[in-house]
Order: structure tokens, then C-alpha cells, then sequence
């Protein structure tokens, strides 16, 4: 199941919303890197959505017309299929404070707590 997903420029790469999905972004450091960024982040969501019980919407707009920068930075849409590679849900131990510092940085870009900290392990691992 694919979604359309749009790309804009940003501070930091080129950035990734899926509109029928509120909470899937994700950022790459180019329009290559972003679009592999972006069907992992539907992956992830869609699974995360599975596991919670959410029911996962059909697709409610054409791609060429999904809006979702006011300022007009869009630089394309495209169609995303998920990831073929298996999201796996996992549970990790971590500091209740930085806990809290993660879930506010993900709920300032839009993001899931684990779609930001799979970004923050691919940056890091690509460093």
C-alpha cells in the first residue's frame, strides 16, 4: 500500500510528510536519501499503526495534488511504497528525562518517538 508523500526543502536536508498520515516525517540529507528515508518511515508507521490496533486509511488524494508547505518550498511529490524490510517493535531502557527530551524534539518536527529516534540511529550510523 503506497502513499503520497511530499518533499520540501528545509535548514537541515530535504524533508518528508505523508498528508493522509499525520506524525509520518522523516528528513534526508538529499532528494536520494530522502526518498529511501521515506519509505522506511512508511514502513515504520504503517506497522506502528498495525500493532496499535489504528486503522490505516485509504489514500484520500492524488499525489500531484497533496499540499503541505504554505511557504511554497515543495520541490516534488511522489508516490511512496513501504519498505519491503520488516519493522521489528522493540523495548529499550533510557533516562526518564531524556525520554521526555525525545518525545518533545519528535513532537516539534511531527514525528513519531520512534521514527525519531530510527532518524537520530541512521545519522548516526552513517557518521
Amino acid at each position: 500500500m503506497g502513499f503520497p508523500a511530499v518533499f520540501y526543502h528545509q535548514r537541515d536536508g530535504v524533508g518528508v510528510v505523508f498528508p493522509d498520515l499525520p506524525g509520518c516525517v522523516t528528513v534526508g540529507r538529499d532528494v536520494k536519501d530522502a526518498v529511501l528515508k521515506a519509505e522506511e518511515a512508511l514502513a515504520l508507521h504503517l506497522e506502528g499503526m498495525h500493532e496499535d490496533d489504528e486503522a490505516i486509511p485509504a489514500p484520500t488524494m492524488p499525489v500531484d495534488r497533496a499540499e503541505a508547505d504554505p511557504e511554497g518550498h515543495v520541490i516534488g511529490r511522489l508516490w511512496i511504497e513501504p519498505r519491503t524490510g520488516r519493522a521489528v517493535r522493540v523495548t529499550i531502557t533510557m533516562d526518564e528525562a531524556l525520554l521526555a527530551k525525545v518525545d518533545q524534539a519528535a513532537a516539534a518536527r511531527g514525528a513519531t518517538r520512534s521514527g525519531f529516534l530510527a532518524e537520530g540511529a541512521r545519522q548516526l550510523l552513517d557518521a
